[in-house]
């Protein structure tokens, strides 16, 4: 099996939080992450990248056992997650904070009483006041106490992924886990989510794993990147992690899929999907693929 472009430092000689081994996820007949080995030390900050449809978010998901692998095992701090139990496992997920693409809040509830829930499920820390929590983490995240009684429809996208960023924060987690944080932000609402992306891991002793599609974000808040390649497109025997190694790094990757990725261009891809179009297409696929042909031809 070919090996990824780098093996980063960071993982050598540190204490593992996270560890997959030979994880995979099938569906059917399609196989969406394969044979994945990814170790991750006690407070690094781990950003995943790769093209939409290769398995980032399902991978993140099966970090803290919201998907069950196929094959393979997960372990959490020495634990394999799966040989857990639903108590057990609930037990552990007190550990984990999430933070959803779309900050994912109730919208029934007040900004409050979204960032209490994990409190709602867990209990509130030993020796902790709710309230105090709860506006403790808003204030940690930019948001004034006036936010605790408007609902999520009342603010603005960038004050809604700071709540869910507030809510992950509420348990002092061990690993925070970020679903493409950035995601529909302005450039300058984007670099307000990484600079506290970061001031949260200089301030309580976390381990972070972000998904994520924006360059900017992944080189300026991780300590080392990782990118996934969609398994349909791998050549037999190789790795889908196509790249492991630091920011740095991957300004200097060899790999031109990697390279291309990093630079946003379009480059072989676009031969993919004219190659695509001659074995299986529609009509209506026919029409976009023209408006990338210069030539237009059918």
């Amino acid at each position: 099996m070919l090996a990824p472009e780098s093996t980063n430092p960071l993982q050598s000689n540190a204490e593992l939080l996270v560890e997959t081994r030979d994880m995979s996820l099938v569906f059917g007949r399609q196989t969406v992450l394969n044979r994945i080995s990814i170790s991750i030390p006690r407070g690094q900050t781990l950003a995943i990248i790769g093209e939409s449809g290769c398995g980032k978010t399902m991978l993140l998901k099966s970090l803290v056992g919201l998907l069950k692998p196929t094959l393979g095992k997960i372990f959490f701090d020495g634990v394999d997650i799966h040989s857990l139990g639903d108590v057990e496992l609930t037990k552990m997920r007190r550990r984990f904070g999430f933070v959803f693409q779309n900050a994912a809040l109730f919208d029934s509830m007040t900004i409050g009483e979204n960032v209490a829930f994990p409190m709602d499920q867990h209990g509130v820390p030993k020796g902790k006041n709710a309230q105090t929590l709860i506006l403790d983490r808003l204030a940690e995240v930019g948001l004034p106490d006036a936010v605790v009684s408007k609902r999520p429809a009342q603010l603005s996208g960038g004050m809604r992924k700071r709540v869910g960023l507030a809510r992950a924060l509420i348990l002092e987690p061990d690993l925070i886990l970020y679903d493409e944080p950035t995601t529909g932000l302005d450039p300058i609402m984007s670099d307000v989510i990484n600079e506290l992306i970061m001031r949260t891991r200089r301030k309580y002793p976390v381990t972070s794993v972000m998904v994520t599609h924006d360059m900017l974000s992944a080189k300026k808040v991780a300590d080392r990147i990782i990118m996934l390649y969609p398994f349909s497109r791998l050549i037999k025997g190789e790795s889908q992690v196509i790249f492991d190694g630091t920011p740095d790094e991957i300004e200097n990757t060899t790999d031109r899929r990697v390279r291309q990725f990093v630079r946003g261009e379009a480059g072989e891809r676009l031969m993919e999907m004219r190659a695509a179009r001659s074995e299986s297409i529609g009509p209506g696929d026919l029409d976009t693929l023209k408006h990338f042909d210069a030539r237009g031809e059918e």
